[in-house]
C-alpha cells in the first residue's frame, strides 16, 4: 500500500466497507463528525479495524465517530439543524465546542514572552522542555477520537496553537539555557515533508543551543501511517534528516502513540520502526486509557511486551484528559489504578520503564500510586511526575478516596486539608530564569 487515501466528512460515504451500514448508522456519524472532527485513510480502514467486529472494534470506535461521544441533548441538537441555513448550523456547533473544555489543563497559560511578544507556537510549562507547534503539521494522518488536541482540527484560529517562527524559537531557547527538551507536536509533525521539517529541526544543531540535549516528535503515523518512514517519496530523506540528529550528538526520542496491540501488528508498522531505531532514534510509546478502547489489563500487558519486542520503550499510561467525548472515554480512577496494576504486574522488567496512570492537568503531571489507609482512612496516594513548579516533583501528597472521581479536579484533600500543598503556592513563583513566569490570572 503505497498511495495514500484520506477520507474526511466530505466522503467517509465512499469507504467500501461502510456499505453495508443503515442510513441511520452513516447519518450519527455525519452529526457527531459536525462536532468532533473525523478524519481517517486507507491503511486505517484497511490493514488495522476488524470490519467483522465492527462497531465493537477498537480502531474503529478509535477513528470513527461514535453517537454516544456527544451527550444525548447536543446529539439531538445537531441532528435538528444539520441541514440548516449554515449560520444556524455554525452556531449549534460552536455552543458545543465551548462546552467540551477545548484547551484542558490550562494550555493557555503555558504561552511564553518573548521580548514582550507572546509566541503563539510555543508552550513551556515544564523548565526543561519546550513545546513547539509547526504551522505546516497542524493536521494528523487521521484523527483519534478521544484527541483532547481536536480544537487545532476544526478550523477554529481562536482554538489553535502554531507557529511558522522558528527564529524565535531560537532566539528564546538562547535565553532559557535550562531548556534541555524540545517536543515537535500538533497535530503530527510527520504529515510534514522532510524539506519542511528540516527548516524546523536543522537550526536546533547549530552551535548556539549547546543546552538542546533531546528533540522529541511527537507522532500518530506509525499507528496509522508507517509508509511515511518507508515508501513516501521522501521517506529516505526523512531517515538520513533522523540520523543527521543523532550524529550530532543529540538524542532523537519518536514519541508514539500506540493505542491498541493491534497497531503494532502489520507488517508496514514493523518494518518503519525497525527503519526509524537504524538511526539510533529511540522510540517511546505511550497512550490514554481508554474505554471502549483498551480499558483491560490483558490489552496493556500485550501492548508493552509488543512495543519491547519491537525495541521501543513503553513509556506513559495517561488518563484522558478532560476534554472532547471525555463521558465516552473516562474511566474511574479506582479503575484505572486496578488496570494498571494488574498490567504492570504481568510483565517482566523490562516493559516496566512505563509509568502512571498519569493525568496531565493544570498543576502538572500528576500521577496516582495507589490506594492506602492511614489514620484508618482510605486515601490515594499521588505524586507529581512533572510539576509547574520544579520543586513540587516527586513530593508524595493524599486525596480522599473517591470511587467515581475520574479526574484529578474531582479530588479533594486528604485528612481535612484545605487544598493541595501545592495550591498554596502563586504559580508565578517560578520564572524559569527568564522572561515568562506562569500566572493564575
Amino acid at each position: 500500500m503505497n498511495e495514500y487515501k484520506s477520507y474526511m466528512l466530505n466522503n467517509f460515504r465512499t469507504i467500501p466497507q461502510l456499505k453495508n451500514f443503515s442510513p441511520e448508522d452513516l447519518s450519527d456519524i455525519e452529526t457527531v463528525g459536525t462536532v468532533l472532527p473525523f478524519k481517517t485513510n486507507n491503511y486505517v480502514v484497511d490493514e488495522l479495524i476488524d470490519w467483522s467486529k465492527v462497531p465493537d472494534d477498537p480502531i474503529f470506535k478509535l477513528t470513527f465517530p461514535q453517537k454516544e461521544m456527544l451527550l444525548p441533548e447536543d446529539f439531538d441538537l445537531i441532528s435538528a439543524v444539520k441541514n440548516a441555513e449554515a449560520d444556524i448550523l455554525k452556531d449549534a456547533v460552536s455552543s458545543i465546542r465551548r462546552k467540551l473544555n477545548p484547551h484542558p489543563a490550562g494550555q493557555v497559560k503555558n504561552i511564553p514572552v518573548l521580548h514582550g511578544e507572546r509566541l503563539e507556537g510555543l508552550q513551556h510549562k515544564y523548565r526543561e522542555t519546550v513545546l513547539f507547534f509547526p504551522s505546516h503539521g497542524q493536521t494528523c494522518h487521521a484523527y483519534c477520537t478521544f484527541c483532547f488536541r481536536w480544537p487545532q482540527f476544526t478550523g477554529a484560529d481562536s482554538m489553535k496553537f502554531a507557529s511558522r517562527q522558528t527564529e524565535k524559537l531560537v532566539s528564546y531557547l538562547e535565553l532559557h539555557p535550562e531548556v534541555t527538551d524540545v517536543l515537535f507536536t500538533g497535530g503530527d509533525p510527520m504529515v510534514m515533508k522532510t524539506k519542511l521539517l528540516k527548516e524546523y529541526i536543522l537550526p536546533l544543531l547549530s552551535d548556539r543551543l549547546p543546552n538542546i540535549q533531546t528533540i522529541r516528535i511527537g507522532t500518530k503515523s506509525l499507528s496509522y501511517w508507517p509508509y511515511r518512514f518507508l515508501t513516501d517519496n521522501d521517506s529516505d530523506e526523512l531517515i538520513s534528516l533522523f540520523d543527521k540528529i543523532v550524529k550530532s550528538g543529540k538524542n532523537l526520542a519518536i514519541m508514539s502513540h500506540f493505542n491498541h496491540p493491534v497497531e503494532l501488528s502489520t507488517e508496514a508498522v514493523r518494518k518503519a520502526i525497525a527503519r526509524i531505531r537504524s538511526t539510533g532514534a529511540q522510540i517511546r510509546g505511550q497512550s490514554p486509557l481508554l474505554r471502549h478502547i483498551n480499558d483491560s489489563p490483558e490489552v496493556w500487558a500485550e501492548n508493552w511486551r509488543m512495543q519491547v519486542n519491537l525495541n521501543c520503550i513503553p513509556y506513559y499510561m495517561f488518563i484522558a484528559r478532560d476534554t472532547g467525548a471525555r463521558h465516552y472515554f473516562e474511566v474511574p480512577l479506582v479503575d484505572a489504578w486496578r488496570i494498571f496494576r494488574e498490567a504492570y504486574q504481568k510483565v517482566s522488567g523490562v516493559c516496566r520503564t512505563v509509568r502512571g496512570p498519569s493525568m496531565s492537568c493544570t498543576p502538572g503531571k500528576v500521577q496516582l500510586l495507589g490506594t492506602a489507609e492511614i489514620f484508618g482512612k482510605k486515601v490515594f496516594t499521588l505524586r507529581m511526575i512533572q510539576g509547574r513548579n520544579p520543586d513540587w516533583v516527586a513530593r508524595p501528597f493524599f486525596a480522599r478516596y473517591d470511587e467515581k472521581a475520574t479526574w484529578f479536579d474531582e479530588l479533594k484533600p486528604a485528612f481535612g486539608e484545605d487544598e493541595f500543598f501545592f495550591e498554596k503556592e502563586p504559580l508565578q513563583t517560578r520564572d524559569f530564569g527568564g522572561t515568562f513566569s506562569f500566572s493564575e490570572n
